[in-house]
């Protein structure tokens, strides 16, 4: 949410028939290695013959499924995974010299989504063909095989799509729906004629049925997990282009594929620097990028192995509001989906404990590609956020290791989060750059090539580093990947003699809950450095001295590729504070990081993060201003409320912020750097929600000024201004935008346009898009996200109206979203009491193996209950003194 085989294989796959690529792939595992598994191990599938027949207005299907098996010990029955599928018929037969056995009993456990074939007598050892026809049903959400609704300037559209990851594949074809159990797929569709059918692999034949229906067969996949199986189906256009003999495509909704041109152009060059760097090309005759109008609440894309499914919002470009951002969002999310298509697909985690083989990679590989790519865009300088965000969560009791036991299909939807994707990338970051990149990279197609086509677990990976280096990869690793939390490196001392500056280092343990804690111990590797200086490096395991080149303030993490906090003396923070301009802009973000976040959980005063604010230069790289403004308005969040203090403390963060806006202005200049391009929306993002009225006046001036001046919104800053425009709204500007929502044709625009209604600070136009969003009118995908966009300022209104309208809010959101949607309503309470309401609505409506989100978010509301009562008087005595 999202690997070695050679030319002569990758040949093969470009054929008609998948049969040569089967016999070059190993023969189907035994029982013994598949790890963990919620079905028995005495059957398993070899290969799905599929043929499915979808009835859209109906929202049903009919599919017939052939599955070649392998019974490994001898059975009475056979169960395999299946939600909400209805059996016709279910027959077993021998693939050769067996006796044929009666119809079997099917017995459905809805629980354990299951269904369980009994037969009269027990099936000896042997191959055999599952036959099942069935029936399923069609959602309307991402869950499965689902329809989405759209308008088009030709009216009302609606077009068919999967998504199975990680458990909804048996919603579509009873299977043994199980990472680890992989297999060949071959799928028929049958499909209105003007309409386009989409797969893993490309048509094979196509056959005119009569009465406006076409049977599209498709070629036949290689070997791999149900989850990444693809069927599409709509009114559809192709933009096509070729890298290294791969076809690549983006299949859009009919009159959009103008707006692919970028997608495709990266796709080609990612899939290049791919092949490359994984040593291997890429194994299928074609790759597709599928964008979708919609969104989910669970997911913005995912890797389906040929047949990449997007969201318009993550994929296509509109020149009319698309912004330098949207490109870059666009660039990461095809970076990251296909390398899944080697790291996820070719090679696959055995279970769910090791999603993060998948998804920290994918992560970690598209923000080292967008570096070598678009160094113009300095992704290198986000790394420090992604980072961050990891952190965020790892710091409260709630974290998990990254490599983590998952029981169930619940547990498994929760661990796609921040530890999974930001942790993992952060970690794989620091022992890239531990052990070199040109090592790493060997390690890499050294995994690749050993289990190509199969699956693994996070030590196959250790191993395969440690073939191509001597240093401790798997003590390190194991470190960070089976144990949650965050280093705390403390500089206890810093002597200078001769010309050099001796660190004395000691390791405990960051937490924003638990000052208490007894900590974890990790070897971690540290980089240190004078300022301008030469860097040294050490393993820092409880305690360390580093001796580092130069005498001036030194900086710890220099470069920031660690995944630990730094706490420094007063002496050498104060000392660092000083030289703070000298420092590289990747430190200077990394320290007003670390210093926010110690500050906010008491390890040091509160206040350090607003000397760093107040001393950053005015010619500070853009993306130090894009972290003070972030962090300023983090501080606003926690003085929601609070009056006076609010307006205190805004009036400071307006005087910081509001010069360099006014420096850079709000008209592009040409050939300005893209950083510069994206602050400047920030910038107005942060000063209109901090109730600057110049800002916020300017961006009224604008809208009310674009029916008679064409360039009174610059197409990059619509979403932008549109945005401050609707938070400050009025009740006659609220119902503008919604007529205009309602009359927009463009699923793009109109999804915004809603999305905008639910930003108003005002409480009774809040009330207002909540009581729309459980309408039919704002879309079936769009109408949570309405709703969580209330949240992010009434976060109490939201969850009470959640709660009070079940029924119809856990029809809007897809099924793996639930036990997360919740929290996620009420994460920005300030109020003591929704921890007493998040509580008693789990007990009544989520698994008590299913509470992560709701502990996590709880644990996060007292923290931040926390931090307003303990750590914002020291930021008002420092307003005080610093005027």
């Amino acid at each position: 949410m999202r690997r070695i085989l050679f030319s002569a294989i990758a040949l093969a796959l470009a054929g008609a028939s998948m049969s040569g690529v089967a016999a070059a792939q190993s023969a189907a595992p035994s029982a013994e290695v598949i790890g963990t598994t919620q079905l028995p191990r005495d059957v398993r599938p070899t290969h799905y013959d599929v043929a499915v027949t979808p009835h859209a207005d109906s929202l049903t299907f009919d599919g017939k499924v052939t599955v070649a098996v392998e019974v490994i010990k001898p059975t009475a029955s056979i169960t395999l995974n299946a939600i909400d599928l209805t059996f016709s018929s279910v027959s077993l037969s021998p693939v050769s010299g067996q006796a044929s056995f009666a119809a079997p009993k099917v017995s459905i456990d809805a629980k354990a989504q299951t269904a369980t074939f009994t037969f009269a007598k027990p099936l000896p050892i042997g191959s055999y063909k599952l036959s099942m026809d069935y029936s399923g049903k069609i959602g309307t959400q991402p869950v499965g095989l689902f329809v989405l609704d759209y308008d088009t300037k030709a009216g009302k559209k609606h077009a068919l799509y999967t998504q199975f990851e990680n458990s909804d594949a048996r919603r579509f074809i009873p299977s043994w729906d199980e990472p680890a159990y992989k297999a060949t797929f071959s799928l028929t569709a049958i499909v209105p004629s003007d309409d386009m059918a989409v797969s893993n692999m490309p048509a094979a034949q196509k056959t005119d049925l009569g009465n406006g229906m076409t049977r599209v067969q498709f070629q036949q996949s290689p070997k791999m997990s149900t989850y990444l199986l693809f069927f599409g189906a709509g009114e559809f256009d192709r933009a096509t282009t070729t890298s290294d003999g791969t076809e690549i495509g983006v299949v859009t909704q009919k009159g959009v594929s103008s707006q692919a041109g970028f997608a495709l152009d990266s796709a080609k060059a990612v899939l290049h620097e791919y092949n490359d760097y994984f040593g291997t090309p890429y194994p299928l005759p074609k790759l597709d990028n599928v964008a979708a109008p919609g969104t989910s609440q669970f997911f913005g894309a995912m890797e389906n192995w040929g047949a990449i499914f997007t969201f318009e919002y993550v994929m296509l470009l509109d020149p009319s509001i698309s912004t330098q951002g949207d490109k870059e969002e666009v660039f990461g999310v095809e970076a990251h989906e296909m390398a899944h298509q080697w790291f996820g697909d070719l090679v696959t985690m055995r279970w769910w404990d090791d999603l993060w083989l998948n998804e920290g990679f994918a992560s970690w590989m598209a923000t080292r590609t967008t570096e070598k790519l678009h160094p113009e865009w300095h992704a290198e300088l986000d790394t420090v956020g992604i980072r961050e965000s990891a952190m965020s969560l790892d710091s409260v009791a709630t974290s998990h290791p990254i490599v983590q036991r998952i029981e169930t299909v619940e547990q498994a939807n929760q661990a796609f989060d921040a530890i999974t994707y930001s942790k993992g990338e952060s970690v794989i970051r620091m022992l890239e750059n531990y052990i070199g990149a040109d090592t790493w990279r060997d390690g890499v197609r050294r995994y690749i090539k050993d289990h190509a086509y199969s699956n693994t677990v996070s030590d196959d990976l250790w191993r395969a580093m440690e073939t191509v280096t001597n240093k401790p990869v798997t003590t390190i690793a194991h470190d960070f990947t089976l144990q949650p939390g965050i280093p705390l490196i403390r500089v206890t001392s810093e002597t200078c003699k001769n010309g050099s500056t001796t660190l004395a280092l000691t390791q405990s343990e960051f937490t924003r809950d638990r000052p208490n804690k007894t900590p974890l111990r990790w070897h971690v590797p540290v980089i240190a450095e004078s300022i301008g200086g030469k860097t040294v490096s050490a393993i820092v395991d409880g305690h360390a001295s580093l001796v580092v080149p130069g005498c001036g303030p030194v900086v710890v993490n220099a470069g920031q590729a660690g995944y630990y906090r730094t706490l420094y003396t007063p002496a050498a923070f104060n000392a660092l504070s000083a030289d703070y301009a000298k420092m590289q802009p990747i430190d200077q973000i990394g320290l007003m990081e670390d210093t926010y976040a110690l500050g906010m959980a008491g390890n040091e005063p509160a206040s350090l993060v607003m000397d760093l604010i107040k001393a950053a230069p005015d010619d500070s790289n853009p993306a130090l201003w894009a972290t003070m403004a972030e962090l300023l308005s983090s501080f606003d969040s926690y003085y929601r409320d609070t009056g006076a203090r609010q307006q205190q403390f805004r009036s400071f963060a307006i005087a910081r912020l509001e010069p360099e806006l006014t420096r850079i202005g709000w008209e592009a200049k040409p050939d300005e750097p893209t950083m510069v391009t994206n602050l400047r929306q920030q910038l107005i993002g942060v000063l209109a929600s901090l109730d600057d009225q110049n800002v916020v006046n300017e961006a009224r001036r604008r809208y009310a000024a674009q029916s008679t001046d064409p360039k009174a919104i610059p197409s990059a800053l619509r979403k932008t201004i549109y945005a401050v425009v609707a938070t400050h709204a009025d009740a006659a500007t609220w119902d503008q935008l919604h007529t205009q929502a309602q009359t927009e044709k463009t699923p793009l625009i109109k999804a915004g346009l809603y999305d905008m209604l639910a930003s108003s600070e005002d409480e009774a136009l809040a009330k207002r898009a909540l009581d729309l969003s459980i309408t039919d009118e704002p879309g079936a995908t769009t109408s949570a996200n309405m709703i969580d966009t209330v949240s992010r300022l009434h976060p109490d209104m939201a969850f009470d109206f959640v709660v009070a309208h079940r029924e119809k809010v856990e029809k809007l959101v897809d099924g793996p979203s639930l036990s997360q949607y919740y929290p996620r309503v009420a994460r920005m309470s300030l109020d003591p009491a929704m921890v007493g309401k998040l509580n008693d609505f789990a007990n009544a409506h989520i698994a008590a193996s299913a509470r992560r989100n709701v502990n996590t978010a709880i644990a996060n509301i007292q923290y931040r209950i926390g931090v307003r009562n303990q750590r914002l008087p020291a930021i008002d005595a420092w307003l005080k003194k610093n005027g």
